[in-house]
């Protein structure tokens, strides 16, 4: 039991250690971003299946809009409530694409950029179930989520965060950006490039600054695509 906590804890000091060199080489504003978002069929991570993805690329100060790709995934899984949310209806997702399809057109921008999710934690497990299902080849990404920069920001200011307080739309409105239309993977994908562009002005960040300046958000982790 020991040994086993004990290569446990080597491990994380590993992979956080090898995080930081990594991050360290991008100067933060000449960094390539990519902001994914997901639709989904549900907000449980062991069942949910991607109906939706979409994506636009950047750096630190500005997005090409030339950049944005959109797919929608031809699914048969069970929708539930999601077409009320995001408006997918069956007949909408039977002409849509083959997940894979979808996810070979990701792969070039995972393999050169920096990913930009709102809640990377489920959009994450989401792609990794995806990426074992189509049987891709494992790939690690470096991934910032908006929602920790958020939440960084919200506890240094409140004990007990206000409820629905790191919620995409509400992130945008408190740093003054325009409202947009939610639940649409392209729209949220931008919004979400937006807010992050915001955040690293009211964090302060300098011009010269290395990505390793965001790591004490715990905004900023990696995964392995397509790992057990």
């Amino acid at each position: 039991m020991i040994n086993k906590w004990i290569k446990a804890c080597s491990q994380t000091f590993k992979s956080k250690t090898k995080l930081k060199q990594r991050v360290r080489e991008h100067q933060v504003y000449n960094t390539l971003f990519t902001a994914v978002d997901l639709e989904l069929t549900s907000l449980n991570p062991s069942t949910t299946q991607i109906t939706s993805v979409g994506y636009v690329s950047g750096t630190g100060s500005c997005i090409d809009l030339s950049t944005s790709g959109y797919h929608v995934i031809n699914t048969t899984a069970d929708l539930e409530q999601s077409p009320v949310i995001h408006g997918l209806t069956p007949d909408i997702l039977q002409k849509g694409e083959h997940l894979e399809v979808a996810l070979r057109a990701l792969i070039p921008l995972f393999q050169q950029h920096m990913l930009i999710f709102h809640n990377a934690r489920l959009d994450l497990m989401a792609l990794n179930k995806a990426f074992k299902l189509c049987a891709l080849p494992k790939l690690e990404v470096i991934y910032i989520d908006t929602l920790q920069l958020a939440l960084y920001q919200l506890n240094k200011q409140h004990q007990v965060l206000p409820g629905n307080s790191a919620t995409l739309g509400v992130c945008r409105q408190r740093l003054d950006l325009p409202a947009f239309n939610e639940h649409n993977a392209l729209d949220d994908a931008l919004a979400t490039l937006q807010l992050f562009l915001a955040q690293l002005t009211e964090l302060g960040v300098a011009k010269e600054a290395t990505l390793d300046c965001l790591l004490h958000t715990g905004a900023v982790g990696h995964i392995q695509l397509g790992s057990s």
